[in-house]
């Protein structure tokens, strides 16, 4: 009975085994919980800049921005440049199906061009070009997907305005300007498609 214990907590040479089956029992389970954690606890946090939009929406239907301006061209090169910036920032694509996930239509509703300095002979030398666009977004069942949280209203479209400056005597022109306001609008539509925190 005593050469029976002796050999099975002994090495060869005598001494004492050490316990490693608690240690790897041990990291077996701590292994597991944190596979288990992971699994269950993180399901539903999204990575990445995914995270930041809706996870319901996958496409989005924009049609050619209407224009109220005598500036025929302006509709056209706002939703081109809605276009690139969906498709450049968003996990969202861009669909020609007005049956989309979702719908954001766009109006231009003011354009104008304002003098900000003259010159000693009444030239202008510094211009601003402004642009007005009122926008909606929504979902194929009719949410609202954009509102404007700060002021409460009973309007469903949210209305964004950018100007940029330009000096005619550096070169720079009435369209150009107008082309850096789109380029602007179409950023600042698209950030707010993103989800409020």
């Amino acid at each position: 009975m005593m050469g029976f214990q002796g050999t099975r907590d002994t090495t060869p040479s005598g001494r004492p085994a050490p316990r490693t089956t608690g240690v790897w029992l041990g990291i077996g389970g701590l292994i597991g919980c944190l596979t288990m954690a992971s699994v269950s606890g993180c399901a539903a946090y999204r990575f990445g800049s995914a995270s930041m939009f809706r996870p319901g929406i996958r496409t989005i239907h924009v049609p050619v921005v209407r224009n109220d301006t005598f500036r025929h061209d302006l509709g056209v090169r706002l939703s081109e440049a809605l276009v690139r910036e969906i498709d450049g920032r968003t996990p969202y694509k861009v669909s020609g199906d007005p049956n989309a996930d979702s719908t954001l239509a766009c109006r231009i509703t003011n354009e104008t061009k304002r003098v900000l300095t003259e010159t000693d002979s009444d030239d202008p030398r510094a211009l601003e070009a402004a642009v007005t666009v009122r926008t909606t977004w929504t979902s194929r069942n009719g949410e609202i997907l954009m509102q404007n949280s700060l002021i409460p209203s009973s309007d469903v479209a949210v209305v964004f305005s950018q100007d940029s400056r330009f000096v005619p005597e550096a070169g720079q022109s009435v369209d150009t300007a107008t082309q850096a306001a789109i380029e602007e609008l179409a950023a600042r539509i698209v950030s707010q498609m993103e989800m409020r925190w």
